[in-house]
């Protein structure tokens, strides 16, 4: 009899067939992972963004004595372009323009890839209210703030 060592030409094929299905599969895996990840990716800059206006906005009501100066639309504007603002005693405007968008304080962009933002100025309690309505990447933050007087 004959000595039956080494590999037939069916077991790599076999081999060959399940490495096959088994990249594919993987290949499949990844790239669903992949694209999920790049899912929130978009709504984590839209997330990084409002936190970053977030923080300067919530620095500017917070000062002592401030107060809100103007409100509205910008006058002069290009045309066609949405440009909205608000400007406070200290000096310090914030502004949205639709066709950059973006948020600027002054002549500094604080927050990118926004789709639309409003100021709203109110009282409740006898205490001035700025309520800001931000959209961007299919989510809205609508934050209600109270000035320190």
């Amino acid at each position: 009899m004959q000595s039956e060592k080494g590999i037939t030409l069916i077991s790599i094929t076999i081999y060959v067939i399940v490495m096959l299905i088994v990249v594919s599969v993987i290949t499949i895996l990844t790239q669903y992972f992949y694209k999920n990840v790049d899912v929130n990716s978009a709504s984590e800059d839209f997330n990084q963004q409002y936190t970053k206006f977030n923080s300067y906005f919530s620095e500017e009501i917070n000062k002592e004595g401030n107060k809100v100066a103007g409100i509205g639309d910008l006058e002069g504007s290009t045309e066609g372009a949405v440009q909205k603002y608000i400007l406070f005693s200290s000096g310090n405007q914030y502004t949205f323009i639709e066709n950059n968008h973006a948020i600027y304080m002054n002549n500094v962009k604080i927050a990118e890839n926004i789709e639309s933002c409003s100021f709203t100025l109110g009282t409740e309690s006898n205490k001035t209210t700025i309520t800001v309505i931000i959209k961007g990447d299919n989510a809205e933050r609508t934050t209600t703030y109270t000035l320190v007087e």
